[in-house]
C-alpha cells in the first residue's frame, strides 16, 4: 500500500522534495465524488489544511493540481469553483502572510475551467 492510499480523505502531510526542485511535497487526499454536501467540505479542507501545513513551515509558495477532478470524478467545475474560493478565502485570512499559489492544470479544458473561475473571484 503507497503512502498516499494510507492517508485519510481531507488531510495533508508534508515531506521532503529529495531531489524534486522542491523543498517540500505536501500530499492531500480528496474526497471520491458522490454528490453529497460533505464532498464539498472535505475538498475545501482539503485545500485549506495543505495550504496550513504550508504555513507552518514557512513555505511561501503552492502548487495546486485540480483534487479529485480525475478518477476520483468530482466534476470539474463544481470543484474549481470550491478550489477558488477556499483558496481566496484562506489568502484574505492570512493576508499578512505571503503566498503565491498557483493551480496546475493537466489539460486545456480544465485550464479554461480555471481561468474563468478565477476572473470571477
Amino acid at each position: 500500500m503507497s503512502y498516499a492510499a494510507r492517508l485519510p480523505h481531507r488531510r495533508s502531510k508534508i515531506t521532503k522534495g529529495y531531489r524534486l526542485r522542491a523543498k517540500y511535497i505536501i500530499h492531500t487526499v480528496g474526497p471520491i465524488y458522490s454528490g453529497t454536501a460533505e464532498d464539498a467540505a472535505q475538498l475545501a479542507d482539503c485545500y485549506r489544511n495543505s495550504l496550513n501545513l504550508a504555513k507552518e513551515h514557512d513555505v511561501h509558495s503552492i502548487a495546486f493540481p485540480a483534487i479529485s477532478t480525475g478518477v476520483y470524478g468530482y466534476p470539474l467545475e463544481d470543484a474549481t469553483e470550491i478550489a477558488v474560493k477556499t483558496v481566496a478565502q484562506w489568502l484574505e485570512d492570512h493576508a499578512d502572510y505571503a503566498m503565491q499559489v498557483i493551480f496546475c492544470c493537466f489539460d486545456a479544458r480544465t485550464e479554461r475551467v480555471y481561468q474563468a473561475r478565477t476572473l470571477q473571484q
